[in-house]
């Protein structure tokens, strides 16, 4: 029950939604986000000019049209595979099936500033 209230009272003051690698992702300062890959290195500063919208407060809202003039600025922490997903393809009655895996590359990046 507690856990649940808790869950409710976190509002996000200060975010932005970014676009890259073709996703949307929200941005909020001080978060770790996993986007794809970016061939960057680790450590790097990386700046997003496509910024879709931008919440300073609850009262100021800036809507993209379509993108924002602020961009927003992230470090690069690493480079990882994501989750495995199987993928399996079978022809019924034919005796034919698949088995394949794949490892999407992510660069996961720390927001500094929106």
């Amino acid at each position: 029950m507690e856990s649940n209230r808790k869950q409710k009272d976190l509002v996000f003051d200060r975010y932005a939604i970014i676009k890259t690698g073709g996703k949307q992702y929200q941005a909020i300062e001080g978060k770790t986000i996993g986007i794809e890959k970016l061939d960057v290195p680790a450590g790097s500063e990386v700046i997003f000019d496509e910024v879709l919208l931008r919440k300073e407060n609850a009262e100021k809202i800036e809507i993209g049209q379509p993108f924002v003039s602020t961009a927003v600025k992230a470090v690069v922490v690493k480079h990882m595979k994501g989750p495995k997903i199987t993928v399996f393809k079978f022809k019924r009655r034919k005796s034919y099936k698949v088995k394949h895996g794949h490892r999407q590359w992510i660069t996961v990046v720390r927001v500094v500033s929106i």
